[in-house]
């Protein structure tokens, strides 16, 4: 079988923010973002609802420009990475159609979101193999999306964007609409994926307590400012409670792990 292995990074932050701050539509969304991600990595994404968490992502993007400071990612300015960054939308399905089969949605991941693309390569054909084995979703590689559940689609959402051999894998609410057991086999597939694709991961998240375990840090926007910290000091009863708006305590179980909990 085909590695399934990305390019090793540098070992240079994958993001870079400098007194970042972002405005639309003439609002200041968030500001004062200073702080280095490491690469390689699991990074959450966490805040109250309007908060800005997609505006962030949209800046690593290069969707949107930011208002002051200077954003590096990977190294270079937003948008002149995306050829390394792989991206899975909350609403995964919608963007490539119920009908196409996961097979071909991975491949198009690989040879440019375009319909026709023709006969793929032998070569294209075993990478998009690979991954599918690596996220544990061959055995549904040639069903429709439409007859797929949804921590099916998850996975073949995550086959797409690995498929180019990214640097950077962004994922946008990825264990929303799925059931627990499924929840926890995509966390256990994320850590995996980390590891054999050597990719820094940047996950936006609602609920943190199905991340907990595979967590490294967190970029957290609080009162208007984007923060940076590792989770150690980020599950925080104090501070998560003031990012949500409502008492959290934060539990430890007897067998060692952390749980939040609304109180």
């Amino acid at each position: 079988m085909p590695s399934v292995s990305s390019a090793s990074g540098s070992g240079a932050p994958a993001l870079e923010f400098d007194d970042v701050s972002v405005v639309r539509g003439g609002r200041l969304i968030w500001s004062e973002g200073t702080f280095d991600v490491p690469a390689g990595g699991i990074t959450a994404v966490i805040g109250s609802n309007g908060s800005g968490k997609t505006t962030l992502l949209q800046l690593v993007l290069g969707l949107v420009p930011a208002a002051s400071g200077k954003v590096r990612v990977l190294g270079r300015a937003p948008g002149e990475s995306a050829a390394e960054i792989g991206y899975v939308p909350q609403h995964y399905a919608e963007g490539v159609g119920d009908a196409i089969r996961a097979c071909d949605a991975v491949l198009l991941g690989l040879v440019g979101h375009r319909w026709g693309f023709g006969r793929a390569r032998a070569d294209q054909r075993d990478r998009v193999d690979a991954v599918l084995a690596a996220v544990g979703a061959e055995g549904f590689a040639g069903r429709r999306l439409s007859e797929l559940s949804g921590g099916q689609r998850q996975r073949v959402a995550i086959a797409e964007a690995l498929v180019s051999r990214p640097r950077l894998l962004i994922l946008d609410e990825p264990l929303t609409a799925i059931d627990l057991r499924t929840q926890r086999e995509i966390v256990a597939l994320l850590a995996r994926v980390r590891d054999e694709f050597d990719v820094t991961v940047l996950v936006v998240a609602h609920d943190l307590n199905p991340l907990l375990g595979i967590l490294d840090s967190a970029i957290y926007l609080l009162d208007g400012h984007a923060h940076f910290d590792t989770m150690d000091s980020v599950v925080d009863a104090d501070l998560l409670s003031h990012l949500y708006g409502t008492s959290v305590q934060v539990v430890h179980t007897p067998q060692g792990d952390l749980y939040m909990r609304g109180i």
